[in-house]
Order: C-alpha cells, then sequence, then structure tokens
C-alpha cells in the first residue's frame, strides 16, 4: 500500500484516483450507511468537494482502498466554510448544532472528512495500516499549510484506533447517536504529529504520476 495526497490543481496526476475515491465513499456512505447526501449510480460528492479541499488517499495494486479529504477551518467557498462550522451554523440537517461549543476559524486547525477504508481490505493489521497512511498523509497537507492540529466529526471508536496508531486524539464535543445508522458520533481532536516511538508503516514506492 502506498499514499498519495493531491487537491484540485493537481489531481489529474493520479490518474482516476480522485474518482474511485468518490465511487468508495458512494459505496460506503450511501449504499451501506443509508447516508441522505448528494450521490449519483457511481459516486458520491458534496459542496465540500471543492478547490479548497486536498486529499490523502491510499492505493494498493494502483487500486484506491481508503481515504479522506482535509481542508482548513479558515476554508470559505461561496456559502459554504467547513462542514462542523456549517453545522453549528444550523445549515446541516444531519448534525446537530450542538456537536460543537462554538466555531473553530484557524489556519493551525484543519478539518478531516469523509475517512473510508475499503472492505477489500481485510484484517486489523492491514486496516490499521491503510488508517495510518491516511492519516499520515492529512498530517503531512496540514503541516505544509501550517497547521498544527486536526479534527473530525468521526465514530467515538476511532479515538482509540488514532491512540493505538501513536496520535493523542481526543473528544471535544458532546457525543450524539446518528438515527439513520445508530452509531454514535463525537468531535475529536489530535495535534498534528505522532508520538516519537511509533513508526510510521513502509509503504510501496511511489509510482510515476502518469
Amino acid at each position: 500500500m502506498r499514499n498519495i495526497i493531491f487537491d484540485f490543481a493537481s489531481l489529474h496526476r493520479h490518474g482516476p484516483a480522485f474518482f474511485d475515491y468518490l465511487a468508495l465513499r458512494k459505496r460506503f456512505f450511501v449504499d451501506t450507511l443509508g447516508w441522505d447526501i448528494p450521490h449519483n449510480d457511481e459516486m458520491e460528492m458534496d459542496q465540500y468537494d471543492n478547490p479548497l479541499a486536498h486529499y490523502s488517499l491510499v492505493l494498493r495494486n494502483g487500486k484506491v482502498v481508503g481515504g479522506a479529504r482535509t481542508m482548513p477551518t479558515t476554508a470559505c467557498w461561496g456559502e459554504h466554510s467547513y462542514m462542523l462550522r456549517d453545522a453549528v451554523n444550523g445549515k446541516l440537517a444531519d448534525i446537530p448544532p450542538r456537536v460543537l461549543d462554538g466555531e473553530i476559524r484557524s489556519p493551525k486547525v484543519w478539518e478531516c472528512t469523509r475517512l473510508v477504508i475499503s472492505d477489500a481490505v481485510c484484517g486489523h493489521a492491514e486496516r490499521a495500516r491503510c488508517l495510518s497512511l491516511i492519516v499520515d498523509g492529512l498530517v503531512r497537507v496540514a503541516a505544509a499549510h501550517g497547521g498544527s492540529e486536526l479534527m473530525s466529526l468521526s465514530p467515538i471508536t476511532l479515538m482509540r484506533a488514532l491512540r493505538q496508531l501513536g496520535y493523542a486524539a481526543s473528544r471535544i464535543g458532546e457525543p450524539y447517536s446518528n438515527p439513520g445508522d445508530g452509531r454514535r458520533y463525537a468531535v475529536l481532536s489530535m495535534p498534528a504529529t505522532r508520538a516519537p516511538q511509533h513508526r510510521r508503516p513502509r509503504a510501496e514506492p511511489a509510482l510515476a504520476a502518469g
């Protein structure tokens, strides 16, 4: 497995990876979890997939098997900011405004969304490695733009997984239950750095962009 990171200006360097990621999102968030979010028969894509977004994907044998999206909490594209700020301001029907005490707006804080790992990645060790590569990519993106903290609205169980990888994740918002998929979510936060005793998993050498 190997990690790639890109934004809209460079997504063309990675062939169909971006669209494969959108298709993976559709299969998980729409087909499996039943979320009522914008999609067609092939892919899921929302208002936060815009030129301010950056992506960290994991490829195995050339196929996308995981990924996530990130953007700074200073983002503003049309009438939308970033997902959690829009939720706090009551713009998103499916996320309660109380999920966070108030707006966070800082170039040092980056929001991560749409984290997904394919069912084709089997076993705890392989899924942990895939998650590690995704998060390492998110950290590199944020750090390259002056970010020092990542936050996300995620299943609460992700906090333990991140800590096992060496990231000091903690909960900063009140948890709530999603009536659609039955899972409990909360806003998680962590420094954009890993504890020094945790080594990053080795990735396959990057292939030349086509």
